[in-house]
């Protein structure tokens, strides 16, 4: 027991005979390791990508928000009426009056 530690600490089982079996294992989990950590970065990477678009789309909604009440503000009657007032445009004093025209057609039927 105590010289097969002492083979793995001299790394002997990489230069013996049967070292390409250890060659194959240890490229392979070296091969593995790295997948794995280019797998966490791009992970991270994409969480920060989705928190950047987060924060994105909270500012254009309260953008949005900000902007559809400036909209209604302005559609106001009383708004257009004060800006229309500037330019010695008032409101009608009396409400208007619909106008109706009769039609005769050439038979003197309505």
């Amino acid at each position: 027991m105590a010289s097969k530690v002492y083979d793995i600490l001299k790394g002997s089982f990489l230069t013996n005979d049967d070292a390409f079996k250890n060659w194959r294992f240890i490229i392979f989990a070296v091969f593995l390791s790295i997948v794995m950590i280019y797998t966490g970065h791009s992970f991270e990477k994409k969480v920060h990508y989705i928190g950047q678009l987060a924060e994105q789309e909270n500012e254009l909604r309260s953008q949005y928000v900000d902007g559809q009440r400036e909209l209604m503000f302005l559609q106001m009657e009383s708004t257009i009426a004060n800006k229309l007032k500037k330019r010695g445009i008032a409101p009608a004093k009396n409400p208007p009056q619909k106008i109706i025209i009769k039609s005769t057609t050439p038979d003197g039927n309505n």
